[in-house]
């Protein structure tokens, strides 16, 4: 159940262009702090789509993705890793279709992330029938993900490294975030 005020759950964001290792990051400190994460709808919901998404798709999908934080935010400990999350969405109905929902913003602005763990696109673009952003959109993506995080004042922290490494930054950022907040 949600803990309140000092002893709230800790929200940390993996965020970041396609194939930046958010799905391993995510897994790999849930497991390190014995905790739950919140996996990404979008890759499961289009896989299994018959046709090209369109922007109800993505309305659903972001949708879904709210559900989700709930249903793990019950299952988690002192903290709840994400996969992804709204802003990711919010870039997407941008580049695709050049709007957005409303709520959407709204519901970003409103939301208690303690900390998004922004990944660099320092290692390869694995392509896969799903992902469409690789090469140079990488970057830019990056850098559109970046100024959102300053647009809305959220604390966050780039993750670097290749293999152990990049594993190794992201909980050591955790780690040094969780210890200042006790």
């Amino acid at each position: 159940m949600e803990k309140t005020n000092k002893n709230r759950i800790k929200r940390i964001v993996l965020i970041g262009a396609e194939s930046t290792g958010k799905t391993e990051l995510s897994a790999y400190l849930s497991q390190q702090f014995n905790t739950v994460w919140v996996p990404e709808y979008a890759r499961e919901y289009i896989e299994n789509l018959k046709r090209h998404y369109n922007y109800n798709d993505v309305e659903h999908i972001a949708n879904k993705q709210i559900e989700l934080e709930k249903t793990f935010s019950q299952k988690a400990n002192t903290v709840l890793f994400y996969d992804t999350y709204l802003i990711i969405t919010k870039i997407w109905f941008k580049l695709v279709f050049n709007k957005m929902p409303d709520w959407i913003d709204k519901k970003i602005k409103e939301s208690q992330i303690d900390l998004f763990l922004l990944c660099n696109n320092d290692i390869p673009w694995i392509p896969d029938p799903v992902r469409e952003n690789g090469g140079e959109m990488r970057d830019k993506l990056f850098d559109m993900y970046e100024e959102e995080l300053k647009n809305y004042g959220f604390n966050y922290r780039i993750i670097k490294g290749i293999g152990d490494e990049r594993f190794t930054n992201a909980y050591n950022q955790v780690k040094e975030f969780l210890n200042k907040k006790i």
